[in-house]
């Protein structure tokens, strides 16, 4: 492990780090913040409600305490005594994918192997009594079990230098240099931290937009308060007849779907030979404060799809709207039926998108009458939802691997984040506007009216989701954790539209973003059961490869019109400035 100048040097650069640590946490983190302390008044209220359901059943309580123990005392059996095999098998493992305890010590060292076996089955066994307490109502179960699993991995002895072999190892052979070099990137991010600390995923000076992220040729041919309409340059000479226009979430950067050539959905698009328009929406401050989601609805997409006729002369026009995106479009597509107005959209593709919200997942810990109010109270006092505490607050719900495995790798390593374009872009933040937020999180979320007849009104008009008859293309992701696709299968029903339902593998994004030449993840489709998700995805049929190719069949057999390449800029139609424009450029 080192010499006695080493360990004594790795301690000493330890007790410093953590000592500067927690002045640093005091002197950031320690305000007076409304919003952590309405989510500590409902843990708190949660805590006793759980308490007093433990205490009206103790046989619960007890059976938990005695497998708490027999399973403690075969742990320590199994960490410490002889083995008879070569190869000795945990009682207690990680799940799969769990990346923290892979170092060979976690395993070969009793002591390390203790340790992991037995803070795991703390963290199984939590879980269990929360889940197996009679009486609770679900709602509370799923706070309990949320917030008691990020207490748990926040503890984990893989985020600790005396616990973890891996840093203890690296501590003492670098006389603590980890650590220091640790601390400075520390105080790098905290300068750009607000609420919570911003753990950085990656070098945020590693791109440059319209060069390495976001640079399939285009031209910004639109520009109104709410975003810019991009459209890009064709790269067949003839293209479909019907152009395709796009509507990212106005919660993240739209490069999402421009990343790299390899994996940009645009510009695969234009391969298949559409005429591809995309909006970029702005990053709003606080003077947009009182800009709502209606505005978003008529000043955004029912204005996109104006443009898009005028720049392209068609008047029917395939859509794309993608998680939030694909929210506003469908309330877009429902206003324009109930103001029995020019309906230009000939095909809607939701991309995760919610429309249901009684199935948040685990958005649902935050779904509750003191949360909602302590953020619109925020929102309120701010003018807008801050894009950097929102970032970190999805970065938690999968808290392992997006979270603590950075506080990690770049504090207690000391080792610079990797340079990948997806985690550049999910760092690339965008602030929500108050009353859009607001509206998103008490009339979607908590009181979920969007599925209710005329319970959501766009700018004085009632809408109704069941008068949307368009085609759909509905794609969840099976491993979602944002929008579940159980919840999202049981929105689409709410829509009275030709249905095509695709379930892809992986997740939220990586779901999503799979193009046809990583050949990376699969898909299911035409299940046979459209009322119950779980035997739909019993019945459905199974491919390999990507969803794109199947959706562009989808498309292809809607209209196969072909017409001659539309120039995205011309004398007549010269457009502002070349994409990827300016509003994607801001930052906060």
């Amino acid at each position: 492990m080192g010499t006695q100048a080493n360990i004594e040097q790795g301690l000493t650069a330890w007790w410093q780090y953590n000592q500067e640590l927690w002045q640093l946490a005091a002197t950031n983190f320690g305000k007076e913040n409304p919003l952590q302390n309405a989510l500590n008044e409902q843990n708190q209220a949660d805590l006793q409600s759980w308490l007093s359901a433990l205490n009206q059943q103790p046989e619960t309580f007890i059976k938990q305490q005695n497998a708490w123990w027999q399973t403690q005392f075969a742990i320590f059996q199994n960490s410490f005594m002889p083995q008879t095999t070569d190869e000795k098998e945990d009682i207690i493992s990680p799940e799969r994918g769990d990346k923290r305890f892979v170092d060979p010590d976690w395993q070969e060292n009793p002591w390390f192997n203790y340790l992991k076996q037995s803070y795991l089955w703390f963290g199984q066994s939590l879980q269990n009594t929360i889940e197996n307490t009679p009486g609770l109502d679900p709602k509370l179960k799923e706070r309990l079990a949320f917030f008691a699993r990020q207490s748990v991995n926040s503890v984990s002895p893989s985020n600790f230098v005396s616990t973890n072999p891996e840093l203890l190892k690296l501590t003492l052979e670098s006389n603590g240099q980890n650590l220091f070099d640790g601390l400075a990137r520390l105080k790098k991010d905290l300068t750009k931290s607000t609420e919570m600390l911003r753990v950085s995923m990656t070098n945020e000076n590693a791109y440059t937009l319209g060069e390495d992220l976001a640079c399939t040729p285009g031209r910004v041919v639109f520009q109104n308060h709410l975003f810019e309409l991009i459209q890009y340059h064709p790269t067949t000479e003839q293209v479909h007849k019907t152009p395709l226009l796009i509507v990212p979430p106005f919660v993240n950067k739209y490069y999402i779907l421009d990343l790299r050539a390899d994996n940009s959905m645009v510009k695969w698009a234009l391969e298949q030979g559409y005429t591809v328009l995309m909006m970029s929406w702005k990053n709003p401050d606080p003077s947009m404060a009182n800009i709502a989601f209606d505005d978003y609805v008529v000043d955004g997409v029912l204005c996109a799809l104006e443009q898009t006729e005028k720049q392209t002369g068609e008047t029917q026009i395939h859509t794309v709207g993608y998680c939030i995106g694909g929210t506003l479009l469908t309330t877009c597509m429902a206003y324009i039926a109930a103001k029995r107005i020019k309906q230009r959209v000939k095909s809607a593709t939701l991309l995760t998108t919610i429309l249901d919200f009684s199935q948040p997942g685990e958005l649902g810990a935050f779904i509750n009458e003191p949360t909602i109010n302590a953020l619109e109270q925020y929102n309120n006092q701010n003018g807008v939802m801050s894009g950097h505490l929102l970032g970190t607050s999805f970065s938690m719900l999968r808290e392992n691997s997006l979270y603590w495995n950075y506080f990690v790798n770049n504090y207690l390593k000391g080792k610079a984040p990797a340079d990948l374009d997806l985690l550049y872009w999910n760092s690339d933040s965008t602030n929500l506007t108050a009353a859009c937020h607001n509206f998103i999180l008490r009339d979607l979320y908590l009181n979920n009216q969007l599925i209710e007849d005329k319970s959501v009104s766009i700018r004085g008009t009632k809408i109704d989701l069941s008068k949307v008859k368009q085609p759909v293309y509905f794609l969840s992701t099976r491993d979602d954790h944002i929008a579940l696709w159980q919840g999202t299968f049981e929105g689409a029903k709410k829509l009275s539209s030709p249905l095509t339902f695709v379930l892809g593998e992986s997740g939220h994004i990586a779901g999503v973003v799979n193009p046809p030449s990583a050949n990376k993840y699969g898909y299911w489709f035409d299940g046979q059961d459209q009322e119950n998700p779980a035997q739909w995805l019993a019945s459905a049929k199974h491919e390999s490869g990507s969803w794109w190719s199947h959706w562009a069949q989808w498309l292809h057999q809607i209209n196969p019109e072909q017409v001659p390449a539309r120039a995205a800029q011309s004398d007549e139609q010269p457009g502002i400035y070349d994409a990827p424009g300016e509003y994607v450029k801001q930052s906060i």
